[in-house]
């Protein structure tokens, strides 16, 4: 059986040309016969797309002949269903929106990151290389936590990620003394959460590399309990990238 190949990858870079950009990759997708979706806006590139490996090879190679693309990480997992029920290309004012002029990545250096191994090998230890504790925040919604989050990670209860700075405030004290890791499920949020958090004032935040998935992908599932949300038909993917649901095993069970 031909598996379906999944991607997800994103990118903030300056694109003058982001609102003709969108319909150039909307037809480019749809003649590969690729499925999710793709948003685009001057800060940048969202795709979530899954097809043949053969229609992901095509696309992604033409994307990276951009020089702009060049260094975009994909990350990949595979179903045996196709998780997504169309294509979507929208152009948009944020490819994740923040609405907040000290969390935009155009605007400002990028936050510190720290690499999956490093995060495995704190939690291993129980402190950083420092010897500070280590809290991993989950800047994520609650909808999505359910499915699984870090051990012991601080978790929000919000329901949309404009909502964070707000659910953050009454934390912040009691995040003085530690070193804070921020991650959500691809790296995109923390990446401005980070952001966010270091311009007002704290310091001691690092942004995940790769999120859950890049977690997932280069160490496995150590130090993270149940599974990671995703939004299509698969709802949430575990350790070994493999989904809650896929529409073979329904037919089977």
């Amino acid at each position: 059986m031909r598996m379906i190949v999944n991607t997800a990858a994103y990118l903030f870079v300056p694109l003058a040309d982001a609102e003709a950009l969108t319909a150039t990759l909307h037809e480019r997708a749809r003649a590969l016969e690729l499925r999710g979706t793709i948003l685009i806006a001057e800060e940048g590139i969202n795709l979530f797309l899954a097809g043949s490996s053969e229609g992901i090879e095509s696309f992604y190679s033409q994307l990276k002949v951009d020089a702009r693309f060049a260094d975009m990480r994909i990350k990949y997992s595979h179903s045996q269903m196709q998780p997504f029920a169309r294509l979507k290309a929208k152009f948009k004012s944020e490819i994740i929106s923040f609405r907040r002029e000290d969390g935009q990545p155009l605007d400002y250096p990028r936050a510190p990151s720290v690499a999956p191994a490093t995060v495995q090998r704190w939690l291993r230890q129980g402190h950083d290389d420092d010897g500070k504790r280590v809290v991993m925040l989950d800047t994520r919604n609650w909808q999505e936590f359910a499915h699984g989050t870090f051990e012991g990670a601080l978790t929000l209860p919000i329901a949309k990620f404009t909502d964070l700075p707000a659910a953050l405030e009454p934390h912040r004290e009691s995040l003085a003394d530690a070193t804070v890791v921020s991650f959500c499920t691809g790296g995109i949020r923390c990446e401005k959460a980070a952001l966010w958090m270091q311009n007002d004032g704290m310091h001691n935040v690092l942004q995940l590399e790769g999120g859950i998935l890049g977690y997932f992908e280069e160490v496995g599932g150590e130090g993270y309990d149940g599974r990671c949300f995703v939004f299509d038909e698969r709802v949430a993917l575990d350790a070994q990238l493999q989904p809650l649901v896929d529409r073979q095993d329904s037919a089977q069970a």
